[in-house]
């Protein structure tokens, strides 16, 4: 799909970017629930105000209602705590109630390497250990890198887990074939075998566990209220984008991109449009460098905040809201930059608030309260 240069896209990288040094917390007010996590990464709810925090460094704890930190859990699988990898994202399974399963991802050594992977495992009725471990998916093949792991989880309603995979920095040119796991999103069933309606599952040469494809490194997944998947991801030196992933579709990089390399200069052709590769919905120039992306379904904080889409920004040391019409950002809100704070993921909780992990060594866990 090819269109014309999107104008709101540039209006907001212009106009907006303003709000980067005058941001306000109005109608916030930030409550730190614990200063003590090392670069924390990702935030599940595990019922009775309990939350399960990761840190990157290779630790999952529990954070108590009160905001007490648990020691770290037993059993976790080896992990190659290096550059950008480590312990990433964790969600609850949909069933978590019941069956009392985690979902995690990671950077896992191995033969050539590393890439992500994704765990599942039974957390301990006294939240001590992770039991029952299985690991569900490895990126193909292992690379020598420490950039671009991606490692964001969406479950769906069917079960099945959507995983957002980099382009391991180096194999940037692998995010256009099928015949590997580098710059893809992927869907595999909860024992690990590809989703039966995967769009490649009967392609010769092609990975099955392939949904899209065309991505550089995806740091935010979310479903919408009506369950359609949602990314961001991070452009190189601009072209951030945020996209509407449907199976089978190419979303271009490195083939076209709204940034360019560091320091300047085009990637490959320097276009940003070709017949056959998907336009983002969204696209940030200069890049915010977002991480994190939840809907807020509640209505805590007023009817004009509900449906709206909140990523953190790492670079500019904000939350940005993107408020939605029609599938469209028609808004964009940079709040909290006074906190002067590297936000790494944002939540909605039981309660209807957001929480925030700041990705710091002395990192924090945030909940924001309406004034």
């Amino acid at each position: 799909m090819t269109r014309a240069f999107p104008r709101r896209a540039l209006a907001l990288a212009a106009g907006l970017m303003g709000l980067a040094s005058g941001a306000s917390a109005s109608g916030l007010s930030p409550e730190v629930l614990t200063r003590d996590l090392q670069n924390p990464w990702g935030l599940a709810f595990i019922g009775e105000g309990r939350m399960l925090v990761t840190e990157r460094p290779g630790r999952m704890r529990v954070v108590e209602a009160d905001g007490r930190l648990g020691p770290p859990l037993k059993g976790l699988p080896e992990i190659d705590a290096v550059g950008q990898g480590g312990l990433l994202d964790v969600i609850t399974d949909r069933d978590f109630a019941r069956n009392r399963t985690l979902h995690f991802c990671y950077s896992e050594p191995g033969l050539g390497g590393n890439s992500t992977a994704m765990a599942s495992a039974r957390l301990s009725d006294d939240r001590s250990r992770l039991d029952d471990l299985r690991v569900v998916f490895s990126q193909k093949p292992k690379v020598a890198s420490r950039l671009h792991f991606g490692c964001r989880i969406a479950q769906a309603a069917d079960g099945s887990l959507f995983l957002a995979l980099g382009d391991r920095y180096n194999r940037m040119q692998d995010a256009q074939t099928l015949d590997n796991h580098q710059g893809k999103l992927v869907r595999v069933l909860p024992d690990g075998q590809p989703h039966p309606g995967n769009p490649f599952v009967n392609r010769a040469g092609a990975r099955p566990e392939i949904y899209t494809l065309g991505h550089r490194n995806i740091q935010g997944a979310t479903l919408a209220a009506d369950g359609t998947l949602w990314t961001i991801e991070h452009g190189p030196q601009g072209g951030d984008e945020l996209n509407r992933p449907e199976a089978g579709k190419n979303y271009g990089w490195p083939v076209i991109t709204y940034g360019e390399n560091y320091g300047g200069g085009r990637i490959g052709a320097g276009i940003t449009s070709r017949e056959g590769l998907e336009q983002p919905v969204q696209y940030w120039v200069p890049s915010i460098a977002p991480s994190g992306l939840v809907f807020l379904g509640s209505d805590r904080y007023g009817p004009g905040w509900k449906g709206s889409l909140f990523t953190g920004s790492l670079k500019f040391r904000q939350l940005v809201r993107l408020q939605m019409e029609g599938g469209r950002v028609v808004k964009e809100e940079r709040l909290l930059g006074e906190l002067n704070q590297r936000v790494r993921d944002v939540r909605e909780g039981p309660d209807g608030l957001l929480y925030l992990l700041t990705d710091d060594r002395d990192g924090q866990l945030i909940r924001l309260r309406p004034r």
